[in-house]
């Protein structure tokens, strides 16, 4: 089950465009996303209400949603606005409409009531273009349980197994000070590694040659939001007091969007404050960052592969499973409330 009443990453800004219509699956549900003459999103079911046939088969017609089956002609409202073989229009021809955001090149979407739709809940990311930063990102098809992410992210003692050519090196998993906080709306993971060599992704960016203090402050907001402050410093130079000069600061930008229970539209950026001007340094830490998450992308299928198997196996938990358990626990809570809501409507 899935939380509906929430802002979710759709699509980067670059797949939706004016020339053809662009499907893709959320929560279960199918929609169309396009944009009007004026360039603005538009998003509405991908289902055509007279022969049930994806719109994102059709085409655009100035601006607005044509069936490809019998040429119905939909607006941003889903109200069909003309049929182009009769003259009249039925009262009743009309698909769902859903709120959508573009804000630092994700467009985000409402899957619930759009009455509850409020821009002003959409987390915060604009590292994706601001000025003072490079970013880049990207979006991968993966065939899991979107928690199975969530969790991943909330525990970095992994990054020393499955990352050591890129982001992982020993000192991550073993010698990391790790603090929780949560709150009813979010968890906090803070995370230092102190007078520890740098792993090779850092020492390509940054250039270090001794050992650093490193920091991981992994942030979660529901329904599946993550934000990374990642970065290191030389050693002894102030980072853990907030003097993080001289070294290389990042975020890492996850918007993590269910497309049924066991596939996951994996939206994901790494954004730099160091030789912003410089596009070598923005594709060299993308290159790492993808190659790192590629290897993730391994570890999810074949976990889901095995739950899809024996759902029922048995898990332990450990020490650094805290900040991804109590991230599920706010999304299971929130989908519990939500539908107590809606049983009582």
């Amino acid at each position: 089950m899935f939380i509906k009443n929430a802002w979710y990453v759709a699509a980067w800004d670059h797949e939706v465009t004016d020339e053809v219509p662009f499907g893709r699956t959320i929560l279960n549900e199918p929609v169309v996303l396009y944009r009007t003459k004026e360039g603005k999103v538009a998003a509405v079911e991908d289902r055509c209400c007279h022969r049930i046939y994806p719109l994102s088969k059709g085409r655009m017609n100035e601006g607005r949603i044509q069936c490809g089956y019998h040429g119905m002609i939909f607006d941003e409202t889903g109200a069909c606005v003309d049929v182009p073989w009769q003259k009249n229009v039925p009262k009743k021809a009309k698909v769902r409409a859903y709120p959508v955001v573009e804000q630092a090149h994700w467009i985000w979407i409402w899957m619930g009531d759009p009455a509850l739709a409020n821009p002003d809940e959409i987390t915060d990311f604009h590292w994706l273009d601001d000025p003072d930063w490079g970013a880049k990102g990207t979006v991968f098809h993966v065939k899991c349980d979107y928690k199975l992410i969530v969790e991943n992210l909330l525990d970095l003692t992994h990054l020393a197994y499955v990352h050591q050519t890129t982001i992982g090196n020993d000192a991550v998993a073993e010698g990391a000070e790790t603090k929780y906080d949560r709150t009813e709306e979010d968890v906090t993971v803070t995370r230092w590694v102190i007078d520890a060599p740098a792993p090779p992704t850092y020492v390509k960016a940054g250039g270090f040659d001794k050992n650093v203090d490193r920091w991981q402050i992994i942030n979660f907001t529901p329904p599946s939001s993550i934000r990374l402050d990642v970065g290191a410093c030389d050693t002894g130079t102030g980072a853990p007091e907030g003097k993080r000069v001289g070294g290389i600061n990042m975020r890492n930008l996850n918007g993590i969007t269910p497309e049924t229970e066991t596939t996951t539209h994996y939206f994901w950026a790494q954004a730099h404050n160091f030789n912003v001007d410089n596009p070598d340094v923005t594709e060299l830490v993308y290159q790492q960052v993808h190659a790192a998450f590629s290897e993730d992308i391994e570890v999810f299928e074949e976990q889901q592969a095995l739950i899809d198997r024996e759902p029922q196996a048995p898990r332990i938990n450990l020490s650094g499973d805290v900040g991804g358990l109590a991230a599920v626990e706010i999304i299971d809570k929130l989908v519990a409330e939500e539908n107590q809501s809606m049983a009582a409507e």
